[in-house]
C-alpha cells in the first residue's frame, strides 16, 4: 500500500509541476495584487480539487466519464477556458510587474481581493476540465478494494499539495527578482497561454464532440 501511495503521490506532483489555468490565475494575482492576496486564490483553487478527490474517490456513478453530469462539468469547463484565453490576449500587458511593492509584507492585506481571489479560483479549478479527468483517473487507479482510511489520507495529501504548491508559486512570482525577470516576457507569456488554453478547450469539445 505504501507502494500505491508513492506511485499516486509522485503522478500527482509532476500533474502540478505542468502549468495550467490554476497557475497562471496564481501568477496574475500574485503580480498585481501580491502573494498575500493571492493565497485567496490558492485556497479557491484548493478547495476545487478537494470536491474533485471527493467525488472521484467516493465512486459517485453521475461524476463518471461519459455520464450526462461529467459531461456539462466537461463543456462548461472548456467554456470557462475559451474566456480565460480570450481574457489572457485580450489584457497580455496590461499588469505592471514594476507596480508590485516588494514589501508585500508590509502592505494591508485587501479582504475583497482576497475573497474575490477565492472565487475565482474555485471557479479556475471547478471549471476546469484536466481536474476533472486526472481525479478520476487516479481514483481508477488507487481502486474499489482500497480502505476508507487510506483514501482518506489520499484525499488529505493531494489537497495539502495543491494548497502548498500554488503558495509556493504566488511567494516566488510575488519576489521582486523574479519578477524583474519575468517583465518583458510578460506580454508574450500572457498570449501564449490565451492561445494555449483556447486550445485546449477546442481539442476537448473536439473529442467530446467525437465520441458522441
Amino acid at each position: 500500500m505504501i507502494q500505491q501511495f508513492l506511485l499516486v503521490a509522485a503522478a500527482h506532483f509532476l500533474a502540478l509541476l505542468s502549468p495550467g489555468p490554476d497557475f497562471f490565475l496564481v501568477a496574475r494575482m500574485s503580480m498585481a495584487a501580491g502573494w498575500r492576496s493571492a493565497t485567496g486564490a490558492c485556497l479557491g483553487i484548493a478547495l476545487a480539487n478537494g470536491a474533485f478527490i471527493v467525488l472521484a474517490f467516493a465512486g459517485v456513478s453521475v461524476f463518471r466519464a461519459g455520464s450526462p453530469l461529467f459531461l456539462a462539468i466537461q463543456l462548461a469547463g472548456c467554456g470557462y477556458l475559451l474566456y480565460m484565453g480570450w481574457l489572457f490576449i485580450r489584457h497580455a500587458g496590461a499588469s505592471s510587474l514594476a507596480a508590485v511593492d516588494g514589501n508585500d509584507e508590509a502592505r494591508p492585506l485587501g479582504r475583497a481581493t482576497w475573497w474575490r481571489g477565492l472565487g475565482m479560483g474555485f471557479l479556475s479549478g471547478i471549471l476546469n476540465p484536466k481536474n476533472a479527468l486526472f481525479y478520476v483517473s487516479l481514483a481508477s487507479l488507487v481502486g474499489a478494494q482500497t480502505s476508507a482510511g487510506w483514501k482518506l489520507v489520499y484525499g488529505l495529501w493531494m489537497f495539502s499539495a495543491v494548497l502548498l504548491w500554488d503558495v509556493l508559486v504566488a511567494l516566488a512570482i510575488g519576489n521582486r527578482r523574479v519578477r524583474e525577470r519575468l517583465a518583458r516576457a510578460l506580454p508574450w507569456l500572457e498570449r501564449g497561454t490565451g492561445v494555449v488554453l483556447i486550445l485546449l478547450a477546442l481539442l476537448v469539445i473536439g473529442a467530446t464532440v467525437w465520441r458522441h
